[in-house]
């Protein structure tokens, strides 16, 4: 199973200030919202806070709109639009998911809520940072 770093989502209720700041002060590139294609929100699923995205090239920024409602409309316990998240990627989540569970740690798995490509799963660290790993189902 291989696991790479993907991305930092910082939650803000201005969204297109954080971005700006990203991208204007410390001169990251914007990545435009087409290359991220989302799920549709229902009334009973998903999420349509804006969001925005920045690279340096290699690393990305997921730049959100703060939703604390989130993990309630979804029956999770870990809200990750709360209060931000760092991501991974891997080429196999059911193997990291055994791992997860071996070690007895509850993870909420949003599947494809949040990105038509990337089945998600969310879980906390000892310090209770949240941390996402998905893997692309394209």
């Amino acid at each position: 199973m291989k696991l790479e770093f993907h991305h930092i989502n910082f939650v803000s209720p201005d969204v297109d200030g954080l971005h700006d700041f990203y991208t204007r002060v410390l001169g990251l590139d914007t990545i435009p919202t087409e290359q991220f294609p989302r799920t549709e929100e229902t009334k009973d699923a998903g999420y349509s806070g804006k969001i925005r995205f920045a690279t340096d090239g290699a690393m990305q920024m997921h730049l959100a709109e703060r939703d604390l409602n989130v993990s309630a409309k979804h029956h999770h316990a870990i809200n990750p639009v709360e209060r931000g998240h760092i991501a991974f990627r891997t080429d196999d989540l059911p193997a990291f998911l055994e791992m997860l569970e071996a070690e007895g740690i509850p993870y909420s798995d949003y599947g494809t809520t949040f990105a038509k490509e990337w089945h998600q799963v969310f879980f906390m660290d000892p310090e209770g940072n949240i941390i996402e790993v998905h893997q692309q189902v394209v």
